[in-house]
């Protein structure tokens, strides 16, 4: 199949993939409001969704933008599709709204059309270039990389732990972003080795890998859901991670190459820029909604007499 036949079909299903990401993020953050917050990758909280409809609704978008997500990745580019899925933080903020009965607020919504515009110029500005093998990697060559990431996890994890700051929140969200970039990647894998077998996926450990990391990042991700009051700032931070996380597996595991020139570096930071600078509004936006919503004057209760009708005083 050629280049162009195979981006029509990633990028309407990296697209619909966003959508149904944004919904289940919103269905999510609004279900876990309605249970008791427990420790973070406890699995009792999802026990406990299990009865919520909306978390089912969630659960159903979720499995369906996955779907989504493995077709575009088995037609397209990592360079292509993540940056089209980070349109899901929009979508989050639009069906988070509807769900609430109320309008999307204008500067979140600038700030998650700027995040999206930001790490898309950042990722095609990067321009990996495939490498020689998708369905395979060097364990030692990817060693490095490793222990990085799952030092950070630890890090964010153990921050999390230690302090009572909303800044958790993003903590986890940050740890929940990696994990959701590795599952990706190692996806990218998993449809390459589909290319040669049906079976070839057994032979190989990035499929359990995958089966293990992708249950506690999705754990990891209901956590932060919870423990965070707004839907935005937490979605904003772990769709501006996935795919970043997703470009240095490309480079590290996959043999991809990323365009390093002088220009193209100046114009990476300035889209990083963008992309740290619109996290910061979408965050400090929620933070000032939500003080501003407990600050606001409750409407008096007036007293009705047994007919319905007010009583005056």
């Amino acid at each position: 199949m050629d280049t162009g036949t195979a981006l029509v079909i990633a990028v309407p299903a990296a697209v619909l993939g966003a959508a149904g990401f944004g919904l289940a993020s919103a269905a999510q953050q609004r279900a876990t409001k309605e249970v008791a917050v427990t420790p973070t990758l406890s699995p009792r909280l999802i026990v406990e969704l299990l009865a919520r409809p909306m978390w089912l609704l969630g659960l159903v978008a979720t499995v369906v933008a996955l779907a989504l997500q493995i077709v575009a990745l088995a037609f397209g580019p990592l360079a292509v599709v993540q940056p089209v899925l980070v349109t899901g933080v929009a979508f989050a903020a639009v069906f988070s709204a509807i769900l609430q009965g109320r309008h999307p607020d204008p500067l979140i919504l600038l700030g998650a059309l700027c995040c999206t515009a930001g790490l898309s110029a950042f990722l095609l500005l990067a321009r990996p270039t495939v490498g020689p093998a998708h369905d395979q990697f060097d364990l030692l060559a990817a060693l490095p990389l490793t222990v990085f990431l799952t030092v950070l996890v630890i890090g964010c994890l153990a921050y999390a732990a230690a302090v009572q700051h909303s800044s958790r929140v993003l903590a986890l969200a940050l740890a929940t972003g990696v994990l959701y970039g590795v599952t990706a990647g190692l996806t990218k894998i998993i449809t390459s080795q589909l290319r040669v077998g049906l079976d070839e996926p057994f032979r190989h450990p990035v499929l359990y890998v995958v089966c293990v990391i992708g249950p506690i990042g999705f754990l990891l991700s209901q956590n932060t859901f919870q423990q965070g009051q707004l839907v935005a700032p937490a979605v904003a931070v772990i769709t501006s991670v996935d795919p970043v996380v997703g470009v240095l597996i490309g480079a590290g595991w996959l043999g991809e190459q990323i365009d390093s020139s002088p220009a193209l570096l100046a114009g990476e930071c300035l889209a990083a820029l963008v992309l740290i600078g619109s996290i910061a509004l979408i965050t400090a936006r929620g933070t000032w909604l939500l003080h501003h919503r407990l600050d606001a004057p409750q409407p008096a209760l007036i007293p009705l007499s047994r007919a319905g009708r007010p009583i005056a005083g």
